[in-house]
């Protein structure tokens, strides 16, 4: 077992490493910006060691300081989280090079799902059915046009190396495709460091479904069930829960399936999370992996009974985990809201500052993982993130019951919050249905506007 790990991410996903690291009887070193000097994860390290300034380039995305961290605390591995470096393969390699432990897939595999394009072909060649679209990155709008005929539209430009809903444009004509295709290659260069853009027809309203998937790297692969993650705004998921309330039996099972298969099919090792779309007929598409922890984890770990995190490090340091010799069943019903530091009545504006009064919700079935206390400082350099409320039913009706009652609790003073947005979304009439896709929170934003 590791004996020390350095954690290079920040908020709440740092914190929850930390206490992941202390049951496991892991001594923990925080990795941190300036700017982060007062969070609360940088009080419950072990040690901490400041990296830079508040701005990602000259902290958390600067690889040589964060590996001069490492060596100079003498940490046996590298916890990345999530976002930052987290699916950086380059970073992996690093690590590797560098003698210290990656908690992690290995970089090649994060190399090739990295790439969106090769990850569709990869996927293709397991078996999987894949959304019509172009073989690979598109190297010019010409080419872009004549493949936008045959895929039809509308269709979706999206950055080969994205990710997190990031990159992504629909165009539903070719003059739209010709007007963009070299800003969307622009704008991906500068956040991805690489401009490729590949194709895909727009499905119109999908459910998106993600399948938790755990593997050893030898061939070992299991899947922990899937996650209904369709409330999104602007791609970026807002409300998780599990199981879904909007795909039947066979459909989940088949899901399950090809998460296996194509997990399988390039070695996957350690913890992932293969991602699907559902189409209004019930037709199954493979849309990318994630080669991380997810934000939502906890919803997994609700109706499983098991910490993703314990086992994700366990595997890195010894190679085994437990998990791989017992059927994993999933009870009763979970359900996840994320809290940022947005104002819905200025379109989701970011809104930093401090956080005069913080009471989290609590009872039965409430689990809360955020990293705020009163006094603390919500920086504008980072993710608006605050706090994710996870609450756990034997049904899904007494999980959301659960949820618009730790909303009404959970206090948060100092800055404009979503919990009133979040609480019209969980008592919408279509929300306690299950009658939901991807487009849900356009059509209520649709619905409210003045005519």
């Amino acid at each position: 077992m590791y004996r020390k790990i350095l954690i290079a991410a920040r908020g709440e996903i740092a914190l929850r490493v930390i206490r992941a690291c202390r049951e496991l009887g892991i001594r923990t070193v925080a990795a941190h910006s300036e700017a982060d000097r007062d969070s609360l994860h940088i009080k419950l390290a072990d040690e901490d060691v400041c990296i830079g300034p508040a701005q990602p380039v000259e902290s958390y995305l600067n690889i040589p300081r964060i590996i001069a961290a490492a060596e100079i605390t003498h940490s046996d591995a590298i916890h990345p989280g999530y976002g930052f470096l987290a699916e950086s393969a380059r970073f992996a390699e690093i690590c590797h090079s560098c003698n210290i432990g990656w908690i992690g897939p290995s970089p090649k595999v994060m190399e090739n799902m990295g790439d969106k394009a090769f990850a569709r072909r990869l996927m293709a060649e397991a078996g999987l059915p894949i959304i019509p679209g172009s073989d690979g990155v598109v190297s010019s709008e010409e080419e872009a046009a004549r493949m936008g005929e045959g895929i039809g539209y509308p269709l979706m430009i999206k950055a080969a190396a994205g990710g997190g809903g990031r990159g992504i444009r629909i165009v539903r004509t070719e003059g739209e495709l010709r007007d963009i295709f070299k800003t969307a290659g622009t704008e991906a260069e500068i956040s991805f460091e690489t401009g490729g853009l590949y194709l895909e027809r727009y499905i119109d309203s999908p459910r998106h479904i993600e399948v938790q998937v755990f593997g050893d790297g030898e061939g070992k692969i299991i899947h922990l069930h899937e996650r209904e993650c369709s409330i999104q705004r602007r791609h970026q998921k807002l409300i998780e829960e599990s199981p879904s309330p909007g795909i039947d039996e066979a459909t989940r099972q088949r899901i399950a399936e090809h998460a296996v298969i194509g997990a399988k099919s390039i070695g996957y090792g350690s913890l992932g999370t293969m991602e699907f779309l559902v189409d209004a007929h019930g037709e199954v598409y493979f849309l990318e992996m994630n080669t991380r922890v997810q934000v939502e984890h906890p919803v997994t770990e609700m109706v499983t009974g098991l910490d993703l995190i314990k086992e994700q490090i366990r595997l890195a340091a010894t190679g085994e985990s437990p998990l791989f010799d017992h059927e994993i069943t999933s009870r009763g019903w979970a359900i996840e809201c994320r809290i940022n530091a947005e104002d819905p009545e200025q379109d989701f504006k970011p809104s930093p500052g401090r956080i005069t009064f913080f009471h989290p919700p609590g009872g039965p079935g409430v689990r809360v993982d955020s990293h705020l206390y009163a006094g603390y400082v919500v920086p504008p350099y980072y993710d608006s993130l605050l706090a994710k409320v996870i609450t756990w039913g034997e049904t899904r009706e007494e999980a959301r019951k659960r949820m618009l009652r730790s909303l009404d609790e959970c206090v948060i003073d100092g800055v404009p919050t979503t919990i009133p947005f979040l609480r019209s979304v969980v008592e919408h009439e279509q929300f306690v249905e299950g009658r939901f896709d991807t487009s849900f929170l356009e059509r209520i934003k649709e619905a409210r506007s003045p005519a």
